[in-house]
C-alpha cells in the first residue's frame, strides 16, 4: 500500500516541521503523549500558516471511539485510561508519515497529516479504522473497539478552528450512520457555513421556546375527528408556537425541543391546556374526547404520571375525556419506565391511541398485546384511495383487525369525499383531515361545532 504522500524534495522539511510541534507545544496529554486540545489548536495554526514548507494538502482526521462510555462504566476509569493509551499507540503506529497527534477529549483524537488528495486522506483513515478494530483484552475480557472518523482537507484561507470543526462535524455524521465508519467533510448533513447557520437557528428556536413557555407564546389548535355518523367523536390538540407575531412551523421547533429536552415541558403544558379545553367543551354540553400527543421523553420522565394527574385535577375533567396519542414504537418500547407509565395511564382511565399505524414498527405479533383503545391509520394509505385497490385492501384488513381487537379505527389525512366514501366502504370508524376541517384555534372550533350541530 503506497504512502498517502510522496514528495521527496520536501518530505524531510515537512518531517522536521511536524517534529518541531511537540517542542513548541510542551503541553502533552499524560495518558497518550499526544498534544492536548489547546496545544493541538496551536499546532493546527502553525501547520496552516507554514504553506511554503510542503507540497501537499493538510488533512484533519477526527476519531471518536464508539461506545467507550461502556468501557468506563464496566471496568472503571483506570481501565478506561489503559484502553485509551493502547488505542493511542495503535493510532501512532498506523500513521507512518509526518503528523501531529492530538487528544481532543476523553475518547476523541485528531491526526493532522499531509496527504496528496482526498483519496489519500480516505486511505489513511481506513488504515486507522482497521488498526483500531483489532481485539484487545480488558480485565480478561476480549473487546473489539471501533471508531467513527471524520475527515476534513484544509481550505485556502481557513481558520484552524473552522478546519477542525469540519472534521468534528464529519465524525458526528459517521457516528450518526452507526459508527465504525468514516465520513468526509462535505458529505455530512450540516456543512461549512450552512452548518453554523443551522446551529445558530437551533439556538434561536430554543431561546424562543423558553420565552414562549414563560410569556404565553404557545397555543393549541384543534382538528376534529368525525365518526361515520357525522358526530364529532374527538379532537386532536396540535401545538403551535409564535414569536414576534409569526408562527414557527412544528417541523422546526419539535426536533429542537426533543434535542434539548424542552419537549417534556412542552408536553406537560400541552396536557394541561388540552385537559382545560376538554373541560370547557364539557361545560358547554358537548363532552368530547381530547387527543393529546405524548413523546418518548415524557414517558421516560418520572414526572409523567404526576403531570397527567395534575392536568386532570386542575382542569376538573374526567379521565375518559383524555386520550394520549403515541407512535407505534412507544407501545413497543421495552423500557420499564415507559411500560409502567402506559399501564398507569390506562388504569387511571385515560385512552391510548396508536398514531400513524402501519409505518415502520407494525408487527401483528405485538398488536394483540397493546393496551390501545384506538388505531389511527397513517395518511400514506389514505392518499392512494379510492383508485388503488391494493391500498383499499390493506386499509380494510387493518380496520377489521383493529376492530376485532377492540379498538376504534381512525383514518388520518382524509382530503376529499371520494376518499371518505372508500373509507366508509372499508368499515373505518372515524376520519380526520382537511376534508372535515383544518386545525384551528379553540374559538374557531366552537363555531365549527355549533354550525355542525345546526345541520
Amino acid at each position: 500500500m503506497s504512502d498517502p504522500v510522496r514528495h521527496p524534495s520536501s518530505e524531510e522539511a515537512l518531517r522536521r516541521r511536524f517534529d518541531t510541534i511537540p517542542a513548541a507545544n510542551p503541553t502533552l496529554d499524560p495518558v497518550t503523549g499526544f498534544l492536548s486540545r489547546t496545544a493541538g489548536l496551536q499546532a493546527a495554526a502553525v501547520l496552516i500558516a507554514d504553506v511554503g514548507a510542503r507540497q501537499a494538502r493538510l488533512c484533519a482526521i477526527w476519531l471518536d471511539i464508539d461506545r467507550f462510555r461502556q468501557v468506563n462504566e464496566s471496568f472503571g476509569h483506570a481501565a478506561g485510561d489503559g484502553v485509551i493509551a493502547r488505542i493511542a499507540e495503535r493510532i501512532r503506529s498506523a500513521i507512518g508519515l509526518p503528523c501531529a497527534l492530538l487528544r481532543m477529549g476523553g475518547d476523541e483524537f485528531v491526526v493532522l497529516a499531509a496527504v496528496r488528495d482526498r483519496s489519500a486522506a480516505t486511505q489513511l483513515a481506513r488504515q486507522l479504522l482497521v488498526e483500531i478494530r483489532l481485539p484487545l483484552t480488558v480485565d480478561e475480557l476480549l473487546i473489539r473497539p471501533s471508531a467513527s472518523i471524520g475527515i476534513a482537507l484544509e481550505q485556502v484561507g481557513e481558520e484552524p478552528a473552522a478546519w477542525l470543526e469540519r472534521a468534528d462535524r464529519a465524525m458526528l455524521e459517521a457516528k450518526r450512520r452507526g459508527g465504525n465508519r468514516l465520513a468526509l467533510s462535505g458529505d455530512e448533513l450540516l456543512t461549512g457555513r450552512l452548518g453554523v447557520q443551522l446551529a445558530r437557528e437551533e439556538l434561536a428556536i430554543e431561546s424562543t421556546l423558553h420565552a414562549a413557555l414563560e410569556n404565553g407564546g404557545l397555543r393549541l389548535h384543534f382538528q376534529p375527528i368525525v365518526g361515520r355518523d357525522g358526530r364529532v367523536e374527538a379532537v386532536e390538540a396540535l401545538m403551535r408556537c409564535y414569536a414576534g407575531g409569526h408562527q414557527i412551523a412544528p417541523a422546526r421547533f419539535i426536533p429542537v425541543a426533543e434535542k434539548t429536552g424542552l419537549i417534556i415541558r412542552l408536553g406537560e403544558w400541552s396536557l394541561l391546556e388540552g385537559a382545560r379545553c376538554a373541560a370547557r367543551l364539557r361545560a358547554r354540553g358537548t363532552p368530547t374526547t381530547m387527543a393529546i400527543n405524548v413523546s418518548r421523553a415524557q414517558l421516560l420522565s418520572p414526572r409523567f404520571m404526576p403531570a397527567l394527574h395534575a392536568a386532570l385535577v386542575c382542569a376538573d375533567v374526567p379521565a375518559r375525556l383524555i386520550e394520549l396519542e403515541l407512535t407505534e414504537s412507544l407501545f413497543l418500547d421495552l423500557s420499564p419506565t415507559v411500560q409502567a407509565n402506559l399501564r398507569s395511564a390506562r388504569e387511571v382511565g385515560v385512552g391510548l391511541a396508536i398514531d400513524d399505524f402501519g409505518t415502520g414498527y407494525s408487527c401483528l405479533a405485538n398488536l394483540k398485546d397493546l393496551s390501545a383503545s384506538k388505531l389511527k391509520l397513517d395518511r400514506s394509505f389514505i392518499a392512494a384511495l379510492p383508485g388503488d385497490r391494493r391500498s383499499f385492501a390493506v386499509v380494510r384488513s387493518m380496520t377489521r383487525l383493529g376492530q376485532e381487537l377492540g379498538m376504534a379505527v381512525v383514518a388520518e389525512g382524509v382530503e376529499n369525499h371520494s376518499q371518505l366514501a372508500a373509507l366508509t366502504e372499508a368499515g373505518v370508524d372515524a376520519s380526520q383531515g382537511f376534508h372535515h376541517a383544518r386545525p384551528m384555534p379553540e374559538h374557531a372550533l366552537l363555531k365549527w361545532m355549533a354550525r355542525r350541530a345546526e345541520k
